[in-house]
């Protein structure tokens, strides 16, 4: 059975970069991607009709634009327009065609994290039955080194098997922020110095059994690297992005709403890659 993504899109420019992403995404997996755009049903009933022949040809030409600027392959489309509630008719469009990614383009709030809390947007996170990407950069190739930040057992495990199963030939980097009880106080005590270096050495082989639990059944050579830093979720997160520049962060979360966690919320505000967000069961 053809997979099925589904791409929102708002006919902005802000959405052509997700729009390309998305027929990357859907061409190299083999996918269907449905595309689909939400008409206000308050509009006169009169120019419902006229808008909608407008829309689905402004985003056939866009379909054609983007092809010829990125050198896309194309996947099977199917182009739709719906009346509703933007996040409503997305989140229902996934259920109907269980469709195994959603993608978006990158929300118009950078920088203002008090004021995603009630977009669109973050409704269709809020609500997604199926892993949500968000596209930042222009997808001039594909996804070649992932970030996994790590958190709990169950995220890892879930997320990282996702990764593995959708780009097994990129470079997974499993990103772990740890913190010790008495950094501050004794941190410069040698018997606590000694402590710490056992922890989190103990952590990291908890990890790696972990890992190597997942990857036991994988067949091929598959490049993935446990790093360990001190420091909270966000700033190691944030410190490592900058750094080395991955091309996408992979979000797991023990549960919903899985866009309420500091470190998600800090990387949508500040977007310096694009973003995948799954749940972790």
């Amino acid at each position: 059975m053809t997979p099925t993504f589904v791409f929102a899109t708002d006919l902005s420019a802000d959405n052509r970069a997700g729009f390309a992403r998305a027929l990357r995404l859907a061409y190299a997996q083999h996918a269907q991607l449905d595309i689909l755009h939400v008409l206000d049903p308050y509009l006169p009933r009169r120019l419902l009709r006229e808008l909608e022949q407008a829309v689905n040809e402004d985003i056939a030409t866009t379909l054609t634009d983007i092809r010829e600027d990125y050198a896309l392959e194309a996947p099977k489309t199917v182009i739709q327009t719906v009346m509703g509630e933007p996040h409503v008719e997305v989140v229902r469009k996934a259920h109907e065609q269980k469709a195994e990614l959603i993608v978006l383009g990158m929300h118009r709030k950078r920088g203002q994290k008090e004021l995603l809390a009630g977009t669109t947007f973050m409704r269709i996170l809020r609500c997604a039955p199926c892993p949500v990407v968000i596209v930042q950069r222009v997808p001039t190739q594909p996804w070649q080194h992932i970030l996994v930040p790590v958190d709990s057992f169950l995220t890892v495990r879930q997320t990282l098997s996702e990764a593995l199963r959708r780009f097994p030939e990129a470079k997974i980097t499993l990103l772990h922020a740890w913190t010790l009880p008495g950094e501050v106080e004794l941190g410069s005590e040698v018997y606590y110095a000694r402590w710490r270096e056992q922890e989190v050495a103990r952590l990291q082989a908890l990890l790696s059994s972990e890992v190597e639990r997942i990857v036991q059944d994988k067949d091929g050579a598959l490049d993935i690297e446990l790093v360990l830093e001190s420091g909270t979720p966000s700033e190691v997160v944030q410190g490592y992005i900058k750094q080395h520049t991955p091309d996408v962060v992979m979000i797991g979360s023990r549960g919903q709403p899985y866009h309420s966690s500091q470190l998600t919320q800090t990387l949508l505000s500040e977007p310096h890659c694009d973003l995948i967000l799954c749940r972790a069961w």
